[in-house]
């Protein structure tokens, strides 16, 4: 493994860029994120001096800004927001800020997790602080090298669109001061700018992203190529759990343009000169593989499995008063049973990994979003020091958490490949979309068992939620943070925060350990819970002869922004106004990363069983505002995500198979299937949330009770199919 290392077709900020602005990464930080740059000046990129106060900012002294993001960009817009958080504070011209993804360094780890990471839409709410500060500090020190020039007090200046004014009419702009400014010390707490005043915060700003994906330019991990790469596909195991028995790899052999065959621990890895020709190896190749006990494994099993788990005592994760006692005082008591399947992430763009790996080094490009845990994983099994790994992060073609395994599946697979392939040069493997849907790490399936009691008012006196369902944290390294109690939070969000006051409130979970993989999926628990809650909570309101919102109101008293949302896409939805004719209403809320956002669902059932969504109005409270466009289209985003599952998506298994495969039997929602969606934001003083995730909770239980308003039939397990409407129909 020797030789010069192979430059992409792209350029990303390594760490030997960042040293060449001076920047010192990995020690002397002070609030978390200056750094310490000695002769600055000194370094350059190509034009001249440039000016690095901290790791996330370069200005050079052609005034362009570079702004540094250590989080991954998978279209969610983090490459516009995060760097309008950081110019509002540097007051730099917009039109010069360029964007740069982050080398993987201790700098730009997240500030709750420690690790690099992009997820539970925390981008915003993680950044805002560490940003505002950076550019603070960078405009504080332009403004003082401003001053020094000018031989007068720093205050008597002011920044503004990328330059600096003085009193009589000076003025500079930023580039021209980048040398100066290098060369004066790092502010310990550079004040903030005023948020009365902004100039891009809450502004409609374009994507800075959007010309290069228009144009077919951006740089996605599956479109990376090196000079002499190959590339690889890997047979797998039908069975989780499974391994290669016997293999003859003769055949494949002699498929034009492959080169090699070895083993890896996750299977068989065909190399060859492209992927067509990998694709035909792979095909041909003869392995028997020994299943183990997973093939016994089956979707009708694992339901009775956890009924029978659900009709026992779980671990509590809340009690409140004595349910038991409210339930059996209750003048009205409803029970019911909800089941969401297995779900696959299915990213647009499937999993990839370049891997060059040397016999002192390695370098990977890969659409990750745990650079931190891909690169150390890929470091033990190359057998080199983390240091000597170089992992870049290009555009990500959809993540929804698929991209921040733990596991590091994908990287440490086409690390052991490239290992295996003795050093024949720079290897990519790549995951067809079958590969993809087969692949695991879904999101869990999970059972619910509900029991509701009413009293002679109809208010809601008493609430029971038993959880079945796998744990994502269990076998990762998050596993510490689950508690003496065993309770997996990330199963119960939702469940045990409900929004509403209820006197009496049990909520208990089972967590069986299953050989499915599983992993956080995009809203992670909420997308199970929200559609439980909100479903049997309108059941309730129904069983109590009130109106759904009615009903929810008066138990919402002490989650106000939790009301607001409700109320205001009741409001703007028509709720109290008959619906179109044929159609239902049917409204939901959840709380969840940090914002709180309601959705109204317009639904008409077809002659053939099929659930036509015709409008979803969208309600979010996500605290302060970045970019309107980006939370709209986030919203928009999550709502088409969540009606993929709600309508469509399944994960199931016979014989330990997963009996999916591709868009034909796992299909997304269509565009002829889209509804019309409109989304209302609150204005809020209030702290930043997320917005990647809260969108999706809400829809499935707006499409449910939308669908029993419009039929009077209650569907409680998704995917809710023509088949499912047409038998439910039936016993209606």
């Amino acid at each position: 493994m020797s030789g010069k290392a192979h430059k992409p077709e792209f350029a990303c900020l390594t760490r030997r860029d960042l040293l060449k602005a001076g920047v010192t990464l990995g020690g002397g930080l002070v609030l978390g994120f200056h750094l310490p740059f000695p002769g600055a000046a000194e370094g350059g990129t190509g034009k001249g001096a440039v000016f690095a106060p901290n790791a996330f900012l370069r200005i050079g002294s052609d005034g362009t800004v570079t702004i540094v993001i250590g989080k991954s960009e998978m279209g969610q817009g983090v490459y516009t927001s995060l760097p309008m958080i950081l110019a509002e504070e540097l007051m730099c011209d917009w039109k010069k800020v360029r964007v740069t993804s982050a080398p993987v360094d201790p700098a730009y780890n997240h500030t709750l997790f420690g690790i690099q990471v992009t997820g539970g839409s925390t981008s915003v709410r993680t950044e805002w602080e560490r940003l505002s500060k950076a550019g603070a500090t960078a405009r504080e020190m332009l403004v003082a090298a401003a001053a020094r020039e000018w031989k007068v007090e720093p205050k008597g200046c002011r920044a503004e669109n990328g330059r600096v004014t003085g009193a009589g009419g000076k003025s500079l702009p930023y580039g021209k001061l980048a040398a100066k400014a290098a060369k004066l010390p790092v502010p310990k707490d550079a004040p903030l700018k005023s948020p009365g005043k902004p100039v891009l915060l809450g502004k409609r700003v374009p994507r800075l992203d959007t010309p290069d994906k228009v144009a077919g330019t951006a740089m996605f991990g599956i479109d990376v190529r090196l000079p002499g790469m190959r590339t690889a596909l890997v047979a797998r195991p039908p069975v989780f759990g499974g391994r290669v028995a016997h293999l003859d790899a003769a055949k494949a052999k002699a498929v034009p343009g492959v080169k090699d065959v070895v083993q890896v621990p996750s299977g068989v890895a065909v190399i060859a000169t492209d992927f067509w020709s990998a694709k035909k190896g792979r095909e041909a190749l003869e392995v028997a593989w020994e299943e183990g006990d997973g093939a016994t494994l089956s979707t009708a099993g694992l339901r009775d499995r956890y009924a029978a788990l659900a009709a026992t005592a779980g671990m509590v994760a809340r009690k409140e008063g004595d349910v038991e006692a409210a339930l059996g005082k209750a003048a009205k008591r409803l029970s019911a049973v909800y089941e969401v399947p297995y779900l696959a992430h299915a990213p647009m763009e499937p999993e990839n990994c370049v891997v060059d790996l040397r016999a002192d080094r390695c370098e990977i490009w890969t659409g990750t979003q745990m650079q931190t845990v891909d690169r150390n994983a890929a470091a033990r099994v190359a057998g080199l020091e983390k240091e000597q790994v170089t992992l870049h992060t290009p555009f990500l073609g959809g993540g929804f958490g698929r991209r921040a395994n733990p596991a590091a599946d994908f990287v440490t697979e086409a690390v052991h490949v490239a290992k295996a392939a003795g050093g024949a040069g720079p290897v990519r493997v790549v995951w067809t979309r079958e590969d993809d849907i087969k692949g695991g790490f879904y999101r869990p399936m999970w059972y619910s068992k509900l029991d509701a009691g009413l009293d002679a008012e109809g208010a809601l006196s008493a609430w029971r939620h038993t959880i079945v369902g796998q744990s994502i944290l269990v076998g990762t390294p998050f596993e510490a943070g689950i508690g003496k109690d065993g309770i997996d939070g990330t199963s119960v969000e939702g469940a045990k925060d409900l929004p509403y006051a209820v006197p009496n409130l049990l909520v208990d979970l089972h967590s069986p350990k299953i050989s499915v993989p599983v992993l956080w999926w995009r809203s992670v628990g909420h997308s199970h819970t929200a559609f439980v809650v909100e479903c049997f909570l309108d059941e309730a309101a129904r069983a109590a002869g009130k109106d759904p919102v009615a009903f929810r109101l008066p138990l919402m008293a002490g989650h106000p922004r939790a009301k607001g949302v409700l109320e205001l896409a009741a409001r703007k939805a028509g709720w109290g106004t008959p619906p179109p004719k044929g159609r239902g209403r049917g409204i939901a809320v959840a709380e969840s990363f940090g914002s709180f956002v309601a959705q109204v669902a317009e639904v008409e059932a077809q002659a053939d069983g099929r659930i036509r969504v015709r409008r979803v109005v969208c309600a979010i409270d996500c605290g302060k505002i970045v970019n309107p466009d980006t939370i709209e289209a986030q919203m928009e985003s999550g709502i088409v995500f969540g009606l993929t599952a709600a309508l469509h998506g399944q994960i199931t298994f016979a014989r330990g198979r997963v009996e999916q495969g591709n868009f034909d039997d796992y299909p997304l929602l269509r565009l002829d299937e889209t509804p019309e969606i409109e989304v209302h934001i609150v204005e809020s003083g209030e702290k930043p949330g997320g917005v990647g995730e809260p969108g999706v909770p809400p829809v499935a239980p707006a499409v449910a009770n939308a669908l029993f308003d419009a039929e009077g039939i209650r569907l409680r397990t998704l995917p809710m199919t023509p088949e499912a409407v047409l038998s439910a129909r039936k016993g209606a």
